[in-house]
């Protein structure tokens, strides 16, 4: 099977997007019951994680922190002026692997998937692959 495709449209430069609703979508719609999902981000300047998702800040915590770890600076050498950008993403990853199990995601009782914008706004994508079970 061909990978599938989760779009997203970030509004700011750094951005953190709770993506688990799409993600949960992709497997209901296409029936997926037991087995492996992985979550990539065909980005460089953009990633995937896994965190809390009852509490909003922990989002606008995230994002303050990484800008104090690994701020906009002007004396990076990359031409492009987004470095910090490619850093970031780095840090965080551009795949998930998330189990499934009688059609349901597998997460813990407070996580959500986050989609990590770095170099926005963009339109941006996700790409989404099971491996049945």
């Amino acid at each position: 099977m061909k990978h599938l495709e989760i779009k997203i449209k970030s509004t700011a430069r750094n951005q953190v997007i709770d993506i688990t609703p799409q993600v949960k979508q992709v497997i209901q719609d296409n029936d997926f019951q037991n087995g492996i999902l992985i979550v990539y981000v065909p980005h460089t300047t953009a990633g995937v994680g896994v965190n809390e998702n009852a509490d909003p800040d922990v989002k606008t915590d995230f994002i303050r922190k990484m800008s104090d770890i690994v701020p906009e600076d002007s004396s990076f050498k990359h031409v492009e002026g987004n470095s910090d950008s490619h850093i970031k993403t780095i840090l965080t990853n551009t795949s998930q692997t998330f189990f499934v199990e009688n059609g349901s995601l597998v997460l813990g009782t407070w996580q959500g998937i986050y989609f990590c914008e770095y170099d926005g706004p963009r339109a941006r994508k996700c790409w989404v692959k099971f491996i049945e079970e």
